[in-house]
């Protein structure tokens, strides 16, 4: 389905993103190096190594002293955490830094995937690209009222899934 900027927008939005920047592409197929992958790891370690310039980014996330101390150093990732390319390759997108963000999987990556899946067929795709190296959408970095935030997550995803299926 071909989106405007209004309607992807809304898409985004509604699937609890309404911070996220998209950029407009025309997916140009590009042919992929048949040794990507190797060069994608190699990538991602560097990537790891760069978020040293977003630590207090990575604090927002949760992660325990090890997961943290494990990406910064570039030894490992954490479950539910994705790297994405801002522009696929397959889409002439380049295996550099710069092309690279991080986010939580599970709702993030997934919502994501859903939102550019749904554009199929359209000549120009609205590609998420945050501003930063990770994405975090603001209503979960800005502290709160406090309580219980694993509950409150919890309660978040819970709505999701249940607005998700109509129920």
């Amino acid at each position: 389905m071909q989106l405007n900027a209004g309607t992807a927008e809304k898409l985004i939005s509604d699937m609890g993103m309404s911070d996220l920047p998209l950029v407009e592409i025309r997916p140009t197929p590009t042919a992929v190096a048949p040794d990507w992958f190797s060069k994608y790891k190699q990538l991602c370690h560097e990537f790891m190594a760069s978020l040293t310039d977003s630590a207090e980014t990575l604090a927002f996330m949760n992660l325990s002293q090890d997961e943290f101390m494990n990406i910064i150093m570039g030894r490992g990732v954490p479950q539910n955490i994705s790297f994405r390319f801002r522009i696929p390759l397959v889409w002439g997108g380049k295996l550099e830094i710069d092309n690279l963000f991080m986010c939580w999987t599970f709702p993030h990556s997934y919502n994501m995937d859903r939102f550019i899946i749904s554009q199929s067929g359209a000549q120009t795709i609205w590609m998420p690209n945050p501003a930063k190296k990770i994405y975090l959408p603001a209503h979960t970095t800005g502290g709160g009222d406090g309580g219980n935030a694993t509950e409150d997550r919890l309660a978040q995803i819970s709505a999701q899934i249940a607005a998700e299926r109509d129920i």
